[in-house]
């Protein structure tokens, strides 16, 4: 199949998190599985640009990646350029996958797919989640949603969830949604050990022994400060919190400061991969995903290959698996309900150990990114099935 993602950011602007991981990760995988696909994307990298050649296709481990340029309006990435692209190509693909909402070249990409009669999924990201929507820029996203995303995901052959609970707060919206599809993410195995030294910041924060890992973007949707707001209650528990600052590393110190934990709590507000990345995991006795929400949680399965169990929030995507498979816990969002389960974990390390092989396993059997491309491709083949009939696919 000739397949084209739209995404506003792609590798190699890693600050925005699991998604830009995610979304690169299963174009590889449809890439090696002998499909055609290609990405459009810009070149934006928070208040700068990637270094990339723009409007020209790169291959990125097999993707035809091609990154336009957004001069004006970059929190929407407009970009007239890949409009234009959009205009002219579509028509050639068999289905287009965008990803995400609220932006503008899922806008673009979804007038070009209709114009053309090319069937297109919409995978939303986490990002239509009530409560969300509710405390940061309501206005402008329900207007946006009335005038845009309604139409665009109605008109759609498919909306891709990647957990049950990211299906019901779609589903909320009570629109005549066309099918919900619910694929997960994969996880890519750890990569082989190396002999690189540890970036100072990491080394001190792991020579403390055990901790708590929060690893991930830090902004508020992440809760991160419910961790902290429960280490007063579990005094001998520690807590490690890194990931790219999306302006609220400021917030979570003054916070740890107020409630007397701020000896206890290390935040290293930058990104984290390679050697540091795998020996936080390896020094966490256990990793905590309390987010706001949280459509799917990739962090929060990396640790579960890695054997570390989890402790989540029933408002992460993947907590339904942590209950189901015993790889951890799953508590109620308030400081004592956290409190009570780091205490009960930090207890009783051999506890940590049986619920960290049990999610390891799990992952293993069932979240290779491999057999998620399998599951993704079908769904492609369905839809372009159904608006082309007779098709080569």
């Amino acid at each position: 199949m000739r397949l084209l993602h739209v995404v506003p950011t792609y590798l190699p602007a890693v600050r925005y998190g699991g998604p830009i991981r995610s979304v690169h990760a299963l174009c590889r995988e449809l890439a090696a599985a002998g499909h055609d696909v290609q990405v459009f994307t810009t070149s934006v990298d928070g208040p700068s640009d990637s270094d990339v050649p723009l409007m020209t296709p790169v291959d990125v481990d097999g993707v035809k990646v091609t990154y336009f340029p957004s001069r004006v309006l970059r929190r929407l990435y407009w970009s007239p350029p890949m409009g234009r692209a959009l205009a002219a190509s579509t028509a050639g693909f068999d289905a287009v996958h965008l990803h995400s909402v609220f932006l503008w070249p899922i806008l673009a990409g979804a007038r070009a797919a209709r114009a053309h009669g090319v069937p297109y999924v919409i995978s939303p990201r986490g990002m239509l989640v009530p409560e969300l929507i509710r405390r940061k820029s309501r206005w402008v996203k329900e207007a946006w949603i009335r005038l845009v995303d309604r139409p665009n995901l109605e008109a759609a052959a498919a909306v891709h969830a990647t957990s049950a609970i990211e299906a019901r707060h779609i589903a909320s919206f009570g629109w005549r949604l066309p099918p919900i599809a619910m694929i997960p993410h994969g996880v890519d195995d750890p990569p082989a050990p190396s002999k690189a030294a540890l970036s100072p910041d990491v080394a001190a924060a792991i020579s403390g022994g055990p901790m708590v890992l929060s690893f991930g973007r830090l902004s508020w949707e992440k809760g991160l400060d419910r961790v902290i707001a429960a280490l007063p209650e579990a005094p001998a528990v520690r807590a490690v919190i890194a990931g790219d600052d999306g302006g609220h590393a400021g917030f979570l110190a003054q916070e740890a400061a107020r409630l007397g934990v701020a000896d206890r709590v290390t935040i290293i507000a930058r990104h984290v991969s390679g050697p540091d990345k795998e020996a936080l995991f390896a020094a966490a006795r256990l990793f905590a995903m309390t987010s706001l929400s949280e459509n799917f949680g990739i962090a929060a399965f990396e640790a579960m290959r890695r054997g570390v169990p989890v402790l989540a929030t029933p408002d992460v995507g993947m907590s339904e698996i942590v209950r189901d498979t015993r790889a951890g816990l799953v508590v109620d969002p308030t400081p004592s309900a956290i409190a009570a389960g780091l205490r009960e974990m930090f207890a009783d390390p051999a506890l940590c150990r049986r619920r960290g092989e049990a999610g390891q396993t799990h992952v293993i059997d069932h979240y290779g990114w491999p057999a998620v491309a399998r599951r993704m491709a079908e769904l492609y083949r369905s839809i372009a099935g159904a608006a082309r009939p007779g098709a080569g696919v």
